[in-house]
């Protein structure tokens, strides 16, 4: 067993609750979120997109399953801070290699166990994410909020950069390859890769400062923006190189972070999410089809829909496009929890977005289809099957 001290959690707004060390002990300070998987965390743990910020645990048993070598979506944990209710004692399966405390000790993440969960998920809730400090080394809260008010915030964060790879790297299709992508990685996981492979694709990691002559100089028949953490505001390189690959007609896929900046090149504004969608269990409607789909989530950032202001797609009829520099825009796919827009498609040129995760693990599995999707937009059927650019972007190549 694991000797545990006391530790404290203080919000930025002075809420204060009590437990006991978890992990390393230390002190931290991140953005406050809470995900509503019940499974899962050793992907949530090591997804990029969690860089710098402290996840709140909603399921009550954490660590039943102990870790792996095997289900990382990443080369290290990237969670600024842990938050759990009752940690497992003992963490049992046939695939386990240790135990979920001995890593967070190992690579020196500070957490907190034996936190009211609900009653701090509540409050973020009604009051929005916000900044936190865990402390196993400091008693005093006051002296601990202190700290919390200087540690930066999420808003106007450029985070892409820091969890990147630093070099490229390729991942090969599997059995007969098809077609070559380009992966912009802005905090890629690794089931990305792995989902295109499936499906014949070879991908090409490159790094997130790469130009559009890197990712030429790939052969890609297609282009991919992953996702990543941080404020989609701040995020211009990128940006620009999403409005380059639109301008060639090169067929283009983003997720997550990758669909806010397609957004953004599109010409619409992004906005904070009062306290996000965080979980593998968030109803969505794909309004090409009217099915519903229960999706893995993992985003504080929003795009947001011309007539809406700073807020969510509300009312928009599934036919409504907004004309955009490049062609006709219409959401395809709504959270139907409060209407956030959840993917959008291009009208006129092979290009389209969702913001949750079709790749994921643990599951659910429903949007995994989309990978489909992308397979027919780099062939030249458009990412709901009717024509499209597809593959015949050679003109845009030459004019680069």
């Amino acid at each position: 067993m694991v000797k545990r001290r006391s530790a404290i959690l203080v919000l930025e707004d002075g809420r204060t609750f009590h437990g006991e060390s978890y992990g390393s002990v230390g002190e931290t300070f991140g953005e406050a979120v809470f995900n509503t998987g019940m499974t899962g965390y050793q992907e949530t743990l090591t997804d990029p997109s969690y860089h710098r910020q402290v996840v709140v645990q909603t399921a009550p048993h954490i660590g039943n399953t102990g870790v792996n070598t095997e289900d990382d979506e990443s080369d290290r944990i990237w969670v600024a801070g842990y938050v759990v209710r009752d940690p497992a004692r003992i963490g049992s399966n046939w695939r386990a290699t240790g135990g979920l405390e001995d890593r967070l000790g190992v690579e020196g993440v500070v957490g907190i166990a034996g936190v009211d969960t609900r009653a701090l998920t509540r409050h973020l809730r009604e009051r929005g994410a916000m900044r936190v400090g865990i402390s196993s080394v400091e008693d005093d809260p006051r002296a601990l909020l202190e700290r919390v008010r200087q540690s930066p915030q999420m808003v106007g964060a450029d985070l892409s950069a820091e969890v990147s790879t630093a070099a490229p790297y390729v991942v090969e299709a599997e059995g007969e390859h098809r077609y070559t992508v380009a992966a912009l990685d802005l905090g890629i996981k690794r089931n990305v890769p792995r989902r295109l492979a499936a499906r014949g694709v070879t991908t090409h990691v490159l790094p997130a400062g790469s130009t559009i002559d890197d990712l030429l100089a790939t052969g890609a028949d297609a282009v991919f923006f992953s996702p990543g953490p941080g404020d989609p505001a701040t995020a211009d390189g990128p940006v620009a190189l999403a409005r380059e690959v639109l301008s060639r007609r090169i067929p283009l896929f983003g997720i997550c972070f990758g669909s806010q900046i397609l957004g953004r090149a599109l010409g619409f504004g992004t906005y904070k999410l009062g306290y996000g969608h965080r979980g593998i269990n968030q109803p969505v409607l794909d309004r090409a089809t009217g099915k519903v789909e229960v999706t893995s989530h993992n985003h504080g950032f929003a795009v947001a829909w011309p007539g809406h202001g700073d807020g969510p797609a509300g009312a928009v009829v599934p036919d409504q496009v907004i004309d955009t520099e490049f062609g006709g825009v219409r959401v395809s796919h709504v959270c139907l929890n409060d209407n956030v827009v959840e993917g959008l498609r291009a009208v006129d040129v092979p290009a389209f977005t969702v913001q949750y995760h079709p790749e994921a693990a643990a599951g659910p599995h429903d949007a995994d289809y989309l990978f489909d999707r992308f397979a027919e937009l780099i062939e030249g059927r458009g990412p709901d099957g009717q024509p499209g650019a597809g593959r015949n972007h050679s003109e845009g190549r030459t004019n680069a």
